[in-house]
Parts: structure tokens; C-alpha cells; sequence
């Protein structure tokens, strides 16, 4: 690979952003870190990022060390593994995501408030171990967005979480509904799931044990601050 015009400076902090500090590579970075190592996996966590960006970020970010690509006959195209310079990473996106949280946000609107990659984040966190052993299917449905990305299907069977953006014709088992804003704000941690509730703006349907353990199944973000 054909090497980047750089900062010209010895500077650590300017070595380390010719690698890490491309436009993008830090939410991939975030994408393995939270546990994406498919490349399609990788594209539903930045949607708006092409394949071909992608692909050359991968590339750059294996040869740099910090990223290996493993094949396998089982998985098309292989998985990306984070070595470990990768891993130590760990704690710099953290901080990352903290410090936005903190002095960067500003009130969530229009192009922020993708629901397909909320529920892609929504699934890659539910915490099955809080679920029933038997299948269980939760089915949300986001007010304020475009019909076609309105409703949503999760399949919990065995430790794997299946999200159908078609109606999988199993039985519903709770239905969770909320507009868009209070499902991302509720994710973010930035609204506790009782006052939700209690405001009506979350509604939770159907299986009583479901309502009740929603907290502590929903997983919410990395970021999110635990509650007091």
C-alpha cells in the first residue's frame, strides 16, 4: 500500500492520527470494537460509509498492524480481528465517545436519528442471558420515520438475535413502541427507561416477564451512564 502524506512531525499524537484520524476510520474502529468482524456487519454500523471506503480502511488499518484478516470457509470474505495495537485502542475510543457525550452533543435531530442503525445497535446489544431459553420474538415499532423502516422484528432463538425488517410469522411475544427520538434517547442512556414509561412516551406490550426484565435485557449504549 502506497504510503499517505503525512503530518511531517515526530510528534506521537501526529503519528498516531495518520493512522487512526482518517475521515471514518474511527467508527470503524468503534464497529470492531463492539464486536462487528464481517464486513457486512461492519456496513450496517456505518451505513452512510461505501464499500470501497471500507474496504480501503480495512486495509490501511491491517496494514498498520492493527487489524487482521482471518479467512474462513465458513464466512464469506473472512472476519477482521483487532490484534493487539487494535485492542489497545479500547480505552482512546471510550474516551472518545465520553468526552462527545459530554461537550459534543447537541439535540439529536434529522439525519442523526438513522433507525436502522439504531435497531442494528439495539440487537448487537441485547443481552440474551436475560431472556427466556425459548424463542422469544419482540417486535418495535418506531413512530416518525419512513414506512419502510418503521417496523422491526428481533428473533431471539438459542444465543443468536435475528433483526427482520419483515414480519418472520412467528407470534409476537412483547411489543415495544416509541418515536424515534425517545428510542434513540432511551438507547443513549440521555433518558432512563422509567421516565419513558411512566411519560408514555415507551410503551411495552404483551408478556408480563418481558416488561418486567426490558432493563436489563435492552442493553443499552457503550456509552450510555449507568443510572443512580
Amino acid at each position: 500500500m502506497a504510503k499517505k502524506k503525512g503530518y511531517g512531525q515526530f510528534c506521537p499524537v501526529a503519528k498516531a492520527s495518520e493512522i487512526v484520524a482518517e475521515r471514518w476510520t474511527p467508527l470503524v474502529l468503534r464497529e470492531l470494537l463492539c464486536g462487528s468482524h464481517r464486513f457486512n456487519d461492519l456496513r450496517r454500523g456505518v451505513p452512510l460509509m461505501s464499500p470501497s471506503l471500507l474496504s480501503q480502511r480495512l486495509k490501511e488499518l491491517e496494514w498498520a498492524g492493527i487489524v487482521e484478516r482471518r479467512s474462513s470457509p465458513d464466512i464469506r470474505g473472512g472476519e477482521y480481528l483487532l490484534t493487539e495495537a487494535g485492542e489497545s485502542l479500547r480505552p482512546i475510543i471510550e474516551m472518545l465517545g465520553y468526552w462527545g457525550d459530554r461537550f459534543a452533543r447537541s439535540e439529536m435531530k434529522g439525519d442523526d436519528l438513522d433507525p436502522g442503525l439504531l435497531m442494528w445497535d439495539v440487537r448487537r446489544g441485547i443481552k440474551t442471558e436475560h431472556l427466556p431459553s425459548k424463542r422469544v420474538v419482540i417486535f418495535f415499532q418506531i413512530s416518525g420515520v419512513p414506512k419502510n423502516k418503521k417496523y422491526w422484528w428481533f428473533v431471539k432463538d438459542g444465543d443468536e438475535i435475528d433483526l427482520c425488517l419483515k414480519d418472520p410469522g412467528h407470534d409476537i411475544d412483547l411489543n415495544v413502541i416509541a418515536d424515534n427520538q425517545t428510542m434513540t434517547r432511551v438507547w443513549m442512556g440521555t433518558l432512563e427507561i422509567k421516565e419513558a414509561l411512566i411519560s408514555g412516551k415507551l410503551k411495552l406490550e404483551g408478556s408480563s416477564e418481558l416488561r418486567k426484565s426490558f432493563p436489563r435485557w435492552i442493553g443499552l449504549s457503550f456509552f450510555a451512564q449507568p443510572s443512580k
